[in-house]
């Protein structure tokens, strides 16, 4: 995975292009060359690219990692307050807290906008079971509440339906 200081090097080498480019563009109007306009539009293209980069030098790439958290999918998410993972029907509840809190930190984003009042993103956790063939049932097995104000929180609520795991297929050896 590539880190910021990559991205600031790529954004050095595609700015240099740029200038490159524009020079090109100018002598083309200039000299009345036939591909001029395509210059232009090929700077302007390295302009918006070396912008990119640059916001990507900008901004940490990383995800967090939690020991203990297994793989999870992520199912619905509202953009605001609102969001479901999906986890394996064989997960622990020391491994799904784990994995919860995992998730917190990564689904955060200064982006999410809290509700009149609700300034807090809510993440479920559930996995499908099969009580009958070609029947699927979603199985909710735990939630973490987490602020929307702060990156870091401390405070987070996190509620493990202990009696859930109950109803989960026992692994097949």
């Amino acid at each position: 995975m590539f880190s910021t200081a990559d991205f600031l090097q790529y954004t050095q080498w595609s700015g240099i292009a740029t200038l490159v480019f524009a020079a090109l563009a100018i002598l083309a109007f200039l000299f009345k060359w036939g591909i001029r306009f395509r210059l232009v539009g090929t700077t302007g293209f390295m302009l918006v690219l070396t912008s990119g980069l640059f916001a990507l030098s900008l901004v940490p790439l990383s995800r967090t990692v939690i020991p203990g958290a297994e793989k999870y999918t992520l199912v619905y998410d509202n953009g605001s307050t609102q969001t479901v993972i999906s986890i394996n029907p064989e997960i622990s509840p020391s491994a799904l807290e784990a994995t919860l809190r995992q998730a917190a930190s990564n689904l955060y984003s200064y982006g999410r906008l809290g509700k009149q009042g609700d300034n807090s993103l809510t993440i479920r956790a559930r996995t499908l079971v099969h009580p009958e063939p070609g029947v699927s049932v979603p199985l909710y097995l735990g939630q973490i509440k987490r602020n929307l104000a702060s990156r870091e929180d401390a405070n987070m609520s996190i509620e493990i339906y202990t009696d859930k795991f109950a109803q989960l297929p026992k692994p097949t050896a």
